[in-house]
């Protein structure tokens, strides 16, 4: 493959830290690069470099002759002088950029719910992304370097620029890199690894799950300091062969090995210890939401939404921006009550939420750290029996990534991925037994979104989880729902469904996912047969999840030091469960077929 980049010695320093000694890469045609690293370690500087915006302090970077970059920037830089038109094509006469298929079908993907002549000023975060990464790829570029271009977007945006970045560089001509803590977006698109760490790059074969297996070999010849960091990436990979869904059917790296190197792991959540201690925490009542709805005047949110939370319940909330997720979790938390309907909630229910702004922490703005942590009780226990710890603030604090250096630093001065980890634990630490996170992952590195999955692990209580972050909403959750139309709806498929039903509901927008390709496979008898079946599956799915949730809430009623019937009652609740999956991969598989 050709030649397209080169980096020689680069050297890149600041008055109190060195980032880069002495580096030496290279770009070919074809090359699809995921830039991983710790916040700080200067992923966006090497990006910078690469694409000549900064200057080395040293080395050079040499690029072929007529190769061109584009770059998209992390931050917002957007003229809000001008219109979304303007932004995107500038001056280009209509008959030119209409007739060019790649920039339809960019315009299409990203932008088809926004009105081509509106203003960008006054667009929100994530529309104001949608339109800059639009204005970057209906340009034709041999190399593009995106800096965090999943920041903002939703679950469909993010899914359909994956898409279209395999399709555009499936010829291997031309090759980008991009930086992102979307896990699954770099296991998605990417076909390397660059992992900045310890001023070097070290380079990987292969997307992220590639990438974690290497790094647990890696690790494990390492010295003792990286313990901590090694068991994480094995807990990490054993998710990656074993839990993920969207992974099984593409192993893009050595079963074998992987499956040696987790041998000793054990499953990532014990579900059942889990979820005995949250009923004991919490009792059989959780929250009940009674055909519920929300209206505000004339404009109904929410309607006639029927959920019965369940004790250790752990669910992932999709659904577009204005959809009512927020609504949703504000009648569950009790900020919010319906206009019609009930909310029916426990006696020992305590629910504590991580929202997306950081008001929890004003009151300490000026404190140091180790201020804010003094108050706080000396001990919390985290997990369950054998496996169960007890930390101090101090010990949680550095299992979420703070050093003892930062624990003088003022809460203002911390980073802003740094606020959100106190933010968590502030909330952790007030022991509730119903968790809401609400985009937890903003501002996160790959490797702290994995610590804070291996403490939510853990964690022994019902938890709900709003977030754009495919791989962690996977990852941390058992199940998910949608709301959409104002009601919400289980996804037996999970996001892949969700991606699905957003497709077939908004046909205008249908270049948003790869599925929207797809035409139906059925027809005539066969046709009604399965539609028939289809509803005969969901009654059934329905009766049976009835049935798990009146044998989980009769758990609080048996004797708890009967340890032989209390495991016998959850392995029956999990015969029922494995039936219900059973019948949701059948109506999985009816589903597709109808699409």
């Amino acid at each position: 493959m050709a030649h397209l980049l080169g980096a020689e010695g680069l050297h890149l320093e600041y008055p109190t830290k060195v980032v880069f000694d002495s580096i030496t890469l290279g770009i070919e045609e074809g090359d699809r690069i995921g830039i991983v690293g710790r916040n700080g370690d200067g992923k966006s500087s090497l990006l910078a470099m690469l694409a000549g915006r900064k200057e080395p302090d040293g080395g050079r970077v040499t690029v072929r002759a007529g190769t061109t970059i584009g770059v998209l920037d992390q931050a917002d830089t957007l003229d809000d002088s001008l219109t979304i038109a303007q932004s995107v094509v500038g001056d280009v006469p209509e008959y030119e950029w209409a007739g060019d298929s790649r920039v339809r079908d960019v315009i299409q993907g990203l932008l088809a719910d926004l009105a081509w002549d509106a203003p960008v000023k006054g667009l929100s975060g994530g529309q104001r992304r949608r339109v800059a990464l639009a204005a970057l790829l209906v340009q034709d570029w041999d190399i593009i370097a995106l800096d965090e271009p999943t920041n903002h977007l939703d679950v469909e945006a993010i899914t359909w620029l994956a898409g279209h970045l395999k399709k555009r560089w499936s010829a291997n001509t031309g090759a980008f890199l991009v930086v992102t803590h979307d896990r699954w977006f770099l296991d998605e698109v990417c076909t390397e690894t660059w992992e900045v760490h310890d001023r070097i790059v070290e380079p990987f074969e292969g997307g992220y799950a590639a990438y974690i297996l290497q790094r647990v070999e890696r690790d494990r010849m390492a010295a003792a300091t990286e313990a901590k960091r090694q068991n994480l990436a094995r807990k990490e990979l054993a998710w990656l062969r074993r839990g993920a869904p969207a992974r099984t059917s593409k192993p893009k790296f050595r079963i074998d090995a992987a499956n040696e190197l987790i041998a000793d792991v054990p499953e990532i959540r014990d579900k059942v210890s889990l979820q005995s201690l949250a009923t004991s925490r919490l009792g059989k009542d959780v929250v009940d939401l009674l055909d519920a709805g929300v209206a505000y005047g004339d404009v109904e949110i929410l309607r006639d939404v029927e959920w019965r939370i369940a004790p250790g319940e752990r669910t992932g909330i999709l659904g577009v921006n204005g959809a009512g997720k927020s609504t949703l979790l504000g009648l569950v938390a009790g900020t919010i009550e319906p206009t019609s309907g009930r909310v029916k909630r426990g006696k020992t229910v305590q629910v504590r939420t991580l929202t997306q702004r950081i008001d929890e922490l004003e009151q300490h703005w000026n404190d140091p750290v180790r201020t804010v942590i003094a108050g706080l009780r000396t001990e919390y226990t985290f997990g369950t029996g054998s496996k169960s710890q007890d930390l101090t603030p101090g010990q949680l604090l550095e299992r979420l990534g703070f050093s003892s250096a930062q624990l003088s630093t003022q809460v203002k001065d911390l980073s802003g991925g740094q606020q959100r980890r106190l933010q968590l634990l502030l909330v952790l630490l007030d022991q509730p037994n119903v968790l809401i996170l609400d985009e937890p992952t903003n501002d996160m590195d790959t490797d702290m979104l994995a610590a804070i999955e291996d403490l939510l692990d853990s964690w022994p209580g019902t938890l709900l989880v709003v977030s754009h972050d495919r791989y962690f909403l996977e990852r941390v959750t058992d199940q998910q729902y949608a709301v959409m139309g104002g009601h919400l709806r289980h996804l037996p498929g999970g996001v892949d469904e969700y991606l699905r039903l957003r497709a077939a509901s908004a046909p205008g927008e249908a270049a948003k996912t790869p599925a929207a390709s797809k035409t139906p496979t059925l027809s005539g008898a066969d046709l009604r047969a399965a539609q028939k079946e289809i509803a005969a599956l969901e009654r059934k799915i329905q009766k049976l999840t009835q049935q798990i949730d009146k044998a989980k809430h009769g758990l609080v009623d048996h004797d708890q030091s009967d340890y032989a019937g209390l495991a016998e009652k959850m392995k029956s609740i999990a015969a029922l469960e494995a039936e219900v999956e059973e019948n949701e991969m059948r109506w999985l598989e009816l589903s597709e077929q109808l699409d």
